[in-house]
């Protein structure tokens, strides 16, 4: 295991361990010790590898597993935990192409997590997919603020930079003052984020009163990782002065799907057209194709979809069925060759016979210039299946923004079975290390917010 965050250490290690036929797991350090703990348990790693020269929270980890500290001259302090001789040696594909190349765990907000293993080959055609997408060259610079444990920042930062000879600058994580001053100083050309920390952008230039902020060497600036809101993407272009691009992921696939063209601006949240060699389908619920514009499960068929998830056959069966085709439990529909996320199966609000989708519920409640960000959930009623919809509001800062005023707009913009049956305004929305919100958490939340003052019936 590798646990760690983005520095070059982390790269050398990562790319070492590749070469000597050894399985990296990639583990972000932010995580506890809890979940540490109990991904070493279930991958059961021979040995653990911490990148304490630029992560506080490797070293705490490395602290308490008793690990040995090495310095390194051009990787700094490396520490090396204690050696399990009791593991079992892992067989290795003849083929290169099809040997795992890293297991990278899920988030969990669909469940447990899962150690997803991806190959050689699934990487290394995402990252050539996504860079040849973006048309980068080894005159470009890349910033690298995505947790390259992660599957998006490995096959976009690290491996999209090596496969086309770019330059990569690495950030442990996502300050906004240190990201400014990269793209001013070293003139970084590309910039990949998740909507939240665009948003913070946003909220900079808000509170400086900047009109725009501009670099004159950033030509790419690209969003991943959750939904793209309509409000966001366009404040995001006028403040940056080019298009946001848009894509669309999962782990299971490499983290590479589909992405919006850089050379075309959008002015809806499409996640773009589906990476060249790659088949998506899209199912109702009797399984067959649903029609051009109609909205289906959506799955994934191509050299981007992993191997299976690691010690878990049935939960791989259940993934991938016999011809190749892996489930990706998310809603989408396709639009002239353009594909749009509307949310997750599980998540779908059955609201007075109608299927509600919170996705699009969000988006309009996101419209409100007071509305920072927004979840949806379903809650059920009783027995019959029959569901609220309940939202959450994280307000801008200093807004003082009524749950009345909140509904009063739902109304305005919805249809009636699509309105808000409860609404709660909370200062912050829980978010995961890929900036997704937790909506797990929300649901567990409900009983304890209902006797807060603001919650709206």
């Amino acid at each position: 295991m590798i646990v760690g965050e983005n520095c070059r250490a982390f790269v050398a290690i990562f790319l070492a361990l590749t070469q000597i036929d050894a399985l990296p797991v990639l583990v972000n350090a932010l995580l506890s010790a809890r979940e540490l703990d109990a991904i070493q348990r279930h991958c059961g790693a021979r040995r653990v590898l911490y990148t304490t020269g630029v992560s506080s929270h490797a070293a705490q980890h490395a602290q308490r597993a008793g690990a040995v500290m090495e310095q390194f001259v051009t990787l700094g302090s490396i520490g090396c935990g204690p050696l399990d001789g009791n593991v079992d040696p892992e067989p290795i594909d003849s083929d290169p192409a099809k040997a795992v190349a890293a297991i990278i765990y899920t988030s969990g907000t669909t469940g447990n997590p899962k150690g997803v293993m991806l190959t050689h080959g699934n990487l290394l055609f995402s990252s050539t997919a996504s860079a040849r997408i973006r048309s980068l060259t080894p005159e470009d610079r890349v910033l690298g603020v995505l947790p390259i444990s992660h599957a998006a920042g490995l096959q976009m930062h690290v491996l999209g930079s090596l496969v086309s000879g770019a330059t990569l600058y690495l950030l442990p994580g996502f300050d906004l003052l240190k990201v400014k001053a990269l793209l001013q100083k070293d003139r970084v050309t590309i910039l990949y984020g998740v909507p939240s920390m665009f948003t913070q952008f946003i909220e900079y230039a808000k509170l400086r009163r900047l009109p725009a902020l501009r670099f004159t060497d950033l030509r790419v600036i690209s969003s991943c990782g959750s939904p793209l809101q309509p409000t966001i993407k366009s404040a995001v272009e006028d403040l940056f002065g080019l298009a946001l691009n848009n894509g669309y992921g999962v782990t299971e696939c490499s983290a590479g799907i589909s992405s919006t063209p850089i050379e075309s601006r959008r002015t809806d949240t499409s996640v773009g057209r589906i990476y060249p060699g790659i088949e998506v389908k899209l199912v109702g619920p009797d399984r067959e194709k649903v029609l051009d514009g109609e909205v289906g499960e959506l799955w994934v068929r191509g050299p981007n979809v992993m191997k299976g998830y690691y010690r878990a056959p049935e939960e791989t069966a259940s993934a991938i069925d016999s011809d190749g085709w892996f489930n990706t439990r998310d809603l989408a529909k396709l639009e002239d060759g353009n594909l749009f996320i509307v949310g997750r199966t599980k998540e779908l609000i059955i609201r007075l016979g109608f299927n509600v989708y919170p996705a699009e519920i969000e988006g309009v409640l996101n419209m409100h210039p007071d509305v920072a960000r927004s979840a949806v959930i379903g809650h059920c009623l009783d027995e019959t299946g029959e569901q609220e919809i309940i939202a959450f509001i994280q307000p801008m800062p200093g807004s003082s923004i009524t749950t009345t005023e909140l509904s009063r707009f739902a109304r305005q913009h919805l249809a009636h079975y699509k309105h808000p049956t409860q609404i709660h305004l909370v200062s912050e929305l829980p978010l995961n290390l890929t900036g997704k919100i937790v909506k797990d958490q929300l649901a567990r939340r409900l009983g304890n917010l209902a006797a807060i003052p603001g919650s709206n019936y």
